[in-house]
């Protein structure tokens, strides 16, 4: 074995190995007999990958990272260079189930054959709730409702990546990228005719994709999480215990199914301004959901439908109401000033300094968003003015009291692992509860960079709450502190 092939052992070694020794196990002397017994069992079995510990090396994890693929690359030249990194298109075979416009629904998929994991991503994109605004999505954002003109190929980022660089543990998963072409919020089970001159079959794509994943490796999964952003983080929400339904039915129960939602845990609160709902932006979310989920002959999960009159089964579209009736673990990454859930509200930023009623419109946003993630076991919540992330190639970036993102989410890996194996309370040292505190947009300096709309230059926080006419006496009045105080604390993100 050559020097690379024993330091890139000894890395994965080290890793494996992690805090209480677990990792240890594996590198006990076996007598004969043992080695026999193991040889067999790994020609019987497809091989399976484990899920690393990067406790060890947290400090200096771009570096380590860099080693690692330089070894691999160093070991196998060929077929390092060779490595799929794009998510190829699979039409659906069962042409009855399609997007909007008639089209056969698709996802892509990467596959990743020494690995039990998978990692399914329902994409997001507003939606559109009665046939004038359906007519404009279509003339505007055709490849929401279309999959007529997709492309190919595609290649994933963040989440999706498979850069352990960009994707420290999920980079070697299955990877599903299932595109959003029914305008439904991933809820929808009609079809298009006569009578309906758009399909709507968000959850009916789901099913569908999910029995040709089967077929693909998906039957010998150990664990699947459903992912998704904005619409798709909805979707999550209602369809991850279907999902889990539907693979017990079908015989598969060992697959531990979990849901990742993304910027989809949005709140039916009172817009800053009220408007007539005239369409998707303009419209109050409550409203839009009601007259969407009759349009689309939506379905919810059946244990929160429960919970509601007939009739009032929109609330299952808000995160807070479905949450405590979901039977599958949940991740929830929201942005506590979410800039789809403002411009719901009618609050734009449009770079003309805010008025006073906004500002506190805004900072309660983030009180009350807050307030309803306090009984979300995992969680990840900055004070960033944004929307989605999983898949931006800068997640790694965003830290909630000194944790990343990705971060977070091995530690909630974990202790679900060893939840299931011995009944222990969550990791020391792991946190997977992570809500910022601080109580205004961008207070966090991890927060992505805002640029000004009219000379594209970055800002700073300061810069930024200024642009936005924050007034640093006042609140620094407010708080009962000295202004320059005020400044130092929120330039440290305190």
């Amino acid at each position: 074995m050559g020097t690379a092939a024993v330091h890139l052992l000894l890395l994965l070694g080290l890793l494996h190995a992690g805090p209480g020794g677990e990792g240890r196990k594996g590198w006990r002397r076996r007598g004969p007999a043992a080695r026999e017994r193991g040889e067999a069992a790994a020609a019987a079995a497809p091989a399976e990958s484990f899920p690393l510990d990067f406790t060890a090396v947290e400090g200096n994890m771009d570096s380590f990272m860099a080693q690692v693929k330089s070894l691999a690359q160093s070991l196998y030249p060929c077929s390092a260079q060779a490595l799929p990194h794009d998510l190829r298109l699979h039409l659906l075979h069962n042409a009855s189930v399609t997007c909007n416009d008639g089209s056969p629904a698709g996802y892509y998929l990467k596959e990743s054959k020494g690995s039990r994991r998978w990692l399914l991503f329902l994409e997001g994109g507003w939606y559109c709730f009665n046939r004038e605004n359906c007519d404009t999505r279509y003339d505007t954002m055709r490849r929401l409702m279309s999959s007529k003109e997709w492309p190919a190929t595609r290649v994933g980022t963040g989440i999706l990546s498979s850069q352990p660089e960009e994707n420290p543990h999920w980079w070697n998963a299955n990877m599903v990228f299932i595109p959003y072409c029914s305008s439904d919020v991933w809820s929808g089970a009609s079809s298009k005719s006569e009578k309906n001159e758009y399909a709507f079959m968000g959850a009916l794509i789901i099913q569908e994709v999910i029995k040709e994943l089967v077929g693909k490796g998906l039957s010998t999964a150990k664990v699947l999480l459903l992912a998704g952003s904005s619409a798709g983080g909805t979707g999550v929400l209602l369809n991850v215990d279907r999902v889990a339904e539907q693979l017990e039915d079908m015989g598969y129960q060992g697959i531990q199914v979990r849901g990742l939602a993304d910027s989809g845990w949005f709140l039916d609160n009172k817009q800053y301004r009220r408007t007539d709902c005239i369409d998707t932006i303009t419209c109050a979310p409550t409203e839009a959901i009601r007259r969407g989920i009759r349009y689309w002959n939506g379905i919810v999960p059946e244990r929160c439908k429960l919970q509601f009159k007939e009739g009032e089964e929109w609330n299952c579209f808000f995160g807070y109401k479905i949450y405590p009736t979901l039977r599958c673990p949940v991740f929830v990454v929201q942005w506590l000033f979410d800039e789809a859930q403002l411009t719901v509200d009618n609050v734009h930023l449009t770079g003309q300094p805010v008025q006073e009623g906004q500002w506190l419109y805004i900072q309660n946003l983030g009180r009350e968003l807050r307030n309803t993630l306090k009984d979300v076991t995992a969680s990840f919540a900055p004070a960033c003015l944004s929307h989605e992330i999983i898949t931006r190639n800068h997640w790694t970036d965003i830290q909630v009291k000194g944790t990343s993102l990705p971060r977070a989410l091995h530690c909630w890996d974990r202790s679900l692992h060893e939840s299931n194996k011995n009944g222990k309370a969550p990791l020391k040292g792991c946190p997977i509860h992570l809500i910022d505190s601080c109580p205004w947009p961008h207070c966090n300096p991890s927060c992505p960079t805002i640029r000004d709309q009219f000379t594209g230059q970055e800002m700073n926080v300061i810069q930024f709450l200024m642009h936005m006419g924050f007034d640093v006496q006042k609140m620094a009045q407010q708080q009962g502190l000295e202004p320059s105080k005020l400044l130092g604390m929120l330039s440290s993100g305190n």
